[in-house]
């Protein structure tokens, strides 16, 4: 276990971590630069540094500790009631997933809108479906300045999955912790949740190709926090497509027909002023939870989502893990589940829930088994003092296309 003054680990009784994680977290925090490091409960290794974890650094920021998938976060819908479920909602499902909405609009006026206003730019686009630019005037416009326009073509993939951890999913309302903040946000007692958790797409793997492994003094920084702000400008964007797609299918794709939302961010970079100074907090997997925030700890597909709030607590860096974490690599994952689950039961989940998914070795990566329990990871996140619990949500429908 980490010694370092200024290492954080979130652990608890229950929850497992690999030692090559905890390494990776070391190495990052003897960094010169870095001031804070926080390993989340679910932190697990990554591709040279570790994935789970929030790193303060101070005078420098570090491209490579956000990864490929800039802007990478969880949208949330509240939904009171839904008019299709079971396999109407299945076939409405393949249908939305046959149509391409967005197909016919010019693609380097789409990137422009996504990249340079977020979500709100779709509402200036005129071929935009009525009732997607409904949902796209609710949101606020991105005012801070951001990097050039990449290449039109990362425009495809606006309102898509990906691949890994990521899913759009139905979920349902099962247990109420904090009643006021649950209602807040429209988890009411019997409703229904949606759910998109992706990022920028192929869009973020070519601006971390940009930046390859440099670091940069913070006065020479000014670029690429132009384009980590476009990345995470069209991943919020990407999340709302993919959220009103769930909706259409569901036949509630109208904004009064919501009761309210979240969107949060956890591969990026933000500005924080600390008990000893300012620093630049790194986000790799983890979720921000300022003081009353409603984040969001992502289950598998077979396992619930918690919405807790955050406590602002700085011990934890104003973060919370975004989800249960991997412990089995996914090359490893497969050989395992192909062995002891037959292809045919994947489409169904303990807890009742349907899967879509065209991918047979996605099916088998992303099998609940591949991924830690989330109980010890909510518990260690509550003992922590970094989130309480306000609402659990369980699976219907998830999406991986």
């Amino acid at each position: 276990m980490p010694q370092a003054a200024h290492i954080t680990v979130l652990d608890g009784p229950d929850v497992w971590m690999e030692g090559e994680a905890l390494q990776q977290l070391e190495r990052v925090a003897a960094h010169p630069a870095c001031v804070r490091a926080a390993g989340m409960p679910d932190l697990h290794p990554g591709p040279g540094t570790p994935i789970g974890a929030t790193v303060a650094l101070r005078g420098t920021l570090w491209p490579a500790l956000l990864g490929g998938d800039l802007g990478c976060g969880v949208k949330l819908f509240g939904v009171p009631k839904v008019k299709h479920r079971g396999d109407a909602l299945l076939r409405r499902m393949d249908a939305e997933w046959a149509d391409a909405p967005l197909a016919h609009i010019d693609p380097g006026l789409l990137l422009e809108a996504v990249w340079t206003r977020g979500p709100a730019g779709l509402r200036d686009l005129s071929d935009v479906p009525d009732s997607l630019r409904a949902f796209a005037e609710l949101e606020h416009p991105e005012l801070d300045p951001v990097g050039p326009t990449p290449p039109a073509h990362f425009a495809q993939q606006l309102g898509t999955v990906g691949g890994g951890n990521h899913f759009l999913e139905l979920a349902r309302v099962h247990e109420r912790v904090d009643s006021d903040r649950a209602d807040r946000v429209g988890l009411r007692r019997g409703g229904y949740a949606v759910l998109a958790h992706s990022g920028s797409r192929a869009l973020g793997k070519h601006l971390a190709g940009r930046w390859g492994g440099i670091q940069l003094p913070e006065d020479e920084a000014d670029a690429w926090l132009a384009d980590v702000r476009g990345a995470v400008s069209y991943a919020r964007a990407n999340r709302l497509v993919l959220c009103w797609r769930m909706l259409r299918a569901a036949g509630v794709a109208r904004p009064a027909k919501v009761a309210g939302s979240i969107d949060l961010s956890h591969n990026t970079v933000e500005r924080a002023d600390l008990s000893d100074g300012p620093a630049w907090l790194h986000r790799k997997g983890s979720a921000p939870a300022h003081a009353g925030q409603l984040t969001v700890v992502l289950g598998s597909r077979g396992a619930p989502t918690w919405v807790m709030a955050g406590t602002g607590s700085e011990a934890c860096l104003c973060s919370v893990a975004h989800g249960a974490g991997r412990k089995l690599d996914r090359a490893r994952t497969i050989a395992l589940v192909k062995h002891r689950h037959k292809r045919s039961s994947l489409r169904h989940t303990a807890l009742g829930g349907r899967v879509m998914c065209d991918d047979t070795d996605a099916l088998y990566a992303e099998h609940p088994d591949a991924y830690k329990a989330i109980e010890p990871v909510v518990a260690a996140l509550e003992s922590a003092g970094a989130a309480t619990r306000v609402a659990s949500l369980h699976p219907v429908l998830t999406v991986k296309r």
